[in-house]
Formats: structure tokens, sequence, C-alpha cells
């Protein structure tokens, strides 16, 4: 199967029926008030009832963090955590609830970043021409080994946290990496959040309405049924927003393209192909896949790490794309429908926050198993184990260079607040 086939797959999500049955190591969730709500917006399909039971959740997942890390907390409760404290805490917050000026010193900061020379190798990628594009670079790199595989969770999460470092260390931001809640942009329209409307305090907006767009046509090959999605409202470049003078410079790798077709650059996914930035919002997408309730029965249903990540990233042919999928092509354009030069709309760490959000409230439900020792972890070392590769294990290393972190071992990577770590949810 081509590179471009296997890629498309990783955002075919799972329904939630399709999701893998518990396996033998799955640690009880006991049962609270929260989860009780939790259970109970899954059942209702109220989306406004899902998104406060997320926040109470993230509250007292907050509240546990702030217990465990006081100063008059035991040594030994203290040692799990490492170097981080109190002080040092940072907190993720949903782009909607930050200040119009906090929103400004975080894309200033992301233009910043596109300001500043590459580190990437010249000779291995003469595309590369920012520290923004460094982290682009290496998306494209380990796509097939990063997806659908033991890693997917941990190499993102550590992925998007050495980009909130790039930010704070190089170009003076001062906050932390906010995330994008899907569930809210479902309700108003991608289009009037304050996430895509496209003011100066925004994530940058729609991109110029293309017409006559034909539908999104994902085919995974080997006998996959299609999924076909419809197109946005835009398409073309974006006009409006700090990012409206933006350039992509790699890619495309696999770009899905209205009217079922796709496209690859010729030269490689590593040459300089300077662009625009393109988006084409489809709210219908978002209200389909990425929904508040959706993102409940993904910290719900799941009773062990494969069935989580499953029904994450989506199960090949189950024709749902899911809340992993949903987020990318809601965004749609260029790179938003390429699977691996997607880190090159900003917007991309904003839905990645909000991917490991949903990973860390999960945890949040167990975290005695979900966040350390070997039953954290499952899967294979290469995209749905093509070519054939081994079983991940807590121990692999997650190696991401030119973007400033040093290689680690999944198992520091588990939680929040220890490795390198010190954020929460709010």
């Amino acid at each position: 199967m081509r590179a471009a086939n296997i890629a498309l797959l990783s955002l075919q999500a799972c329904a939630v029926l399709g999701a893998p049955a518990p396996q033998a190591s799955d640690e009880p969730v006991p049962t609270s008030p929260i989860v009780e709500d939790l259970n109970a917006a899954l059942l209702s399909g109220i989306p406004e009832d899902a998104l406060s039971a997320m926040e109470a959740l993230d509250l007292a997942r907050f509240e546990e963090i702030q217990e465990l890390l006081a100063d008059d907390a035991s040594p030994e409760k203290r040692s799990l955590f490492g170097s981080c404290t109190l002080s040092k805490l940072r907190i993720r917050r949903e782009w909607s609830t930050l200040t119009k000026s906090e929103r400004k010193a975080y894309t200033d900061a992301v233009l910043c970043l596109q300001s500043k020379p590459a580190t990437w190798p010249a000779a291995q990628g003469p595309g590369v021409k920012s520290r923004f594009d460094d982290f682009v670079a290496v998306h494209i790199n380990q796509t097939m080994e990063i997806h659908y595989t033991g890693n997917f969770l941990s190499w993102h999460r550590y992925f998007t946290w050495l980009y909130e470092e790039a930010l704070r260390n190089e170009c003076g931001y001062k906050g932390a990496q906010p995330y994008w809640n899907w569930g809210l942009t479902a309700l108003t329209g991608l289009e009037n959040s304050p996430h895509f409307d496209g003011s100066a305090y925004s994530m940058s907006g729609n991109g110029a309405a293309v017409p006559n767009q034909g539908n999104i046509v994902i085919t995974g090959g080997d006998g996959l049924p299609p999924i076909v999605l419809p197109p946005g409202t835009g398409g073309g470049c974006v006009t409006s927003g700090p990012f409206k003078n933006m350039k992509m410079n790699l890619g495309p790798a696999g770009l899905d393209l209205p009217g079922g077709t796709s496209t690859a650059n010729p030269e490689g996914p590593f040459a300089y192909n300077p662009r625009c930035l393109k988006r084409d919002l489809t709210t219908a997408v978002n209200r389909k896949f990425a929904n508040a309730t959706s993102v409940v029965a993904n910290i719900v249903l799941p009773q062990n790490i494969d069935a989580f990540q499953m029904q994450m990233q989506g199960i090949p042919g189950t024709g749902n794309i899911g809340i992993h999928g949903g987020g990318h092509y809601s965004l749609g354009g260029d790179p938003g429908r390429d699977f691996f030069t997607s880190p090159g709309d900003p917007a991309f760490y904003l839905h990645h926050a909000m991917i490991d959000r949903v990973w860390y409230l999960w945890q949040a439900l167990a975290p005695n198993s979900r966040t350390k020792g070997a039953s954290s972890v499952a899967g294979t070392r290469t995209f749905m184990n093509m070519p054939p590769s081994g079983d991940a294990t807590i121990e692999d290393i997650v190696d991401i260079p030119y973007t400033g972190g040093a290689p680690k071992k999944i198992k520091d990577l588990l939680s929040t607040v220890s490795g390198p770590f010190c954020y929460v949810y709010l």
C-alpha cells in the first residue's frame, strides 16, 4: 500500500462499538459524582452537560494535584513529581477564555518563531526555513512511526510541550499552551468562534471562498469503504487575522483535495514550496465528529489504553473520523487535510493540546494505572504494524530532534506533572 493511502487510514476514526474489548489489566474507575455526571451527559447527548462534566473533571484533577504538590504533602508523595512544584505549575486554558492581550501574546510568539532561522540541516530539508518549520519537518519525518503506534499519545504530548517551550524560551511568551475545545465550536460554528473569527485576537479565520467545491473522499485502500465529507465554506488562502500573510514552506505530502483527489509535491515533502496557508472551515465535520458528547464518550467508554487510543485515532473501515480526524478535517485546507504536514497550520497545536487534554482527563479517572506502569502503553512501533515491528514499551525512547528537547523514555512522558512536564488543564 502506498504511503498516502496508509496515512489516510489514520484519520478514519472508530465507532464506539468498534473499540477493543477491555483487557484483564483494566483498573476499575471509582464511582463518584463526576463520573456519574459524565455518564449522564453521555446518555443525554446534551452538549452543554458534556462540556460542564469535563470542566468539573478538570477542576477535580487540578485540586487533587494541588494537594499532592502542597508544601505539607508527604515526602513520599512529593517524590512522585520530581521538579514539578505549585510555583512552577502551568495552567493550560481554552482559547476562548483567554483575554485579548493573552491571545495576541500567543500569536505574536508564533509569528516570532516563524521569523527565526531553522536548526534543521539544509542538506536534509532545503524547504525548512524557520524554527516553526523545524517542528513541521520532524513531524513529516516521523509520521509513520507516531500514529497508530504505542507512542502516539506520548510523542504528541512531548511535541506540543516542546513547541510551547520554544515559544516561551525563544520568543518571550509568558503563558501556557492554549487548547481548542472542539465542543465549543461545534455549538457556535467555527467562523463565529473566537478561535477562527478572523479578528486580530483569533488564530486567523477561514480561507477565501472557493465556489463549487466537491466533496472530500478519504479512501484507505485494501477494500475499505470510502468516507465522504462535505467541503467547507472557504478553501482558499487565509485572508484575515494574525496569519493572513503566513507562508507554508513544506509539503504537501498527502493532501486531500475537494473532488476526491489528493496531491503531493513531486520534489518531495522537504523541498522548498512556498505558498499561502489555506483553510476550509467545515462546521458540519466539527459537529458530527468532534462534538462535546463524542469527547465524553472517548473519556468514559474505553477502559484500557488500547481502546482509548484506537477510539481517538479511529478503527479503519468504521466510517467515523472521530475526535482526532474531526479536528483536522474541521480546519481543512492546506495543510489541515495533510496527514504529514498538518503542524504547518498554527491551529494544530491548539488541536493537539485538546487531544492531550482528553488523554489527561481519561488518565484522571484511574491515575494509578493510566499514568505509569506497563499497562499505560499499547501498540507497536510502526503505523498499524506496517511494516511489522515489536510492541512498544514504557522503556522506548521518544526522540524529536531539532525541536530543543532531549530524548525521553515513554514512561517519563505519561504524566503532565512528572518527567519534564509541570502543567494541568482548566
